[in-house]
């Protein structure tokens, strides 16, 4: 009987070329599930992103989330859809977060990052986007949780600011002509 060989996946193979391929993506019965930690393991995934859109698509397009809404909402009378998407969204970067950190402890901090989008609302709201990103990197409390900082005129001090305070910062929506 001949032994079987397992092959390199094509993803993994980036690799040798310095590149990281990141997933832009998320939803809770990937992390639950076991295809998250097969996508790390077999295809050498090296981080994920998300933004309120795939959050969006993953909660509304899926079961996942079900119970954990209903726990959200009976153990508060009063709270807003706003409060509701941040549990599930942090409770799922954390989960992530905490299947990429052998990784992330791996490379030294050169890979194995979840990131989370700032409030799209703060784009250009420079000292609410710096308070808004302190609470919420404490509230993440992983060391490979980034967030993402969109690139306005207002946001230049944001990054500075939350990057020398040692928060990982994922500048995005970058436009240019």
């Amino acid at each position: 009987m001949k032994a079987e060989t397992k092959t390199e996946s094509t993803l993994r193979s980036l690799q040798k070329y310095g590149q990281s391929f990141w997933l832009d993506y998320i939803r809770r019965s990937l992390i639950s599930g076991g295809e998250l930690q097969s996508l790390i393991e077999e295809d050498g995934l090296q981080g994920i992103t998300s933004n309120p859109t795939i959050f969006e698509k993953a909660i509304a397009g899926s079961r996942d989330y079900n119970d954990s809404i209903r726990h959200i909402v009976t153990s508060s009378r009063l709270i807003e859809t706003k409060t509701i998407f941040e549990k599930l969204a942090v409770r799922d970067v954390q989960m992530a977060a905490d299947l990429l950190r052998p990784l992330f402890n791996k490379t030294g901090g050169a890979d194995g990052f979840v990131s989370l989008e700032l409030p799209p609302e703060l784009a250009y709201d420079t000292k609410g986007s710096i308070v808004e990103a302190r609470r919420l990197w404490k509230e993440l409390d992983r060391p490979n949780v980034m967030l993402k900082v969109p690139a306005t005129q207002e946001s230049h001090q944001v990054i500075e600011t939350l990057i020398a305070e040692g928060v990982n910062v994922n500048v995005t929506l970058i436009f240019s002509v």
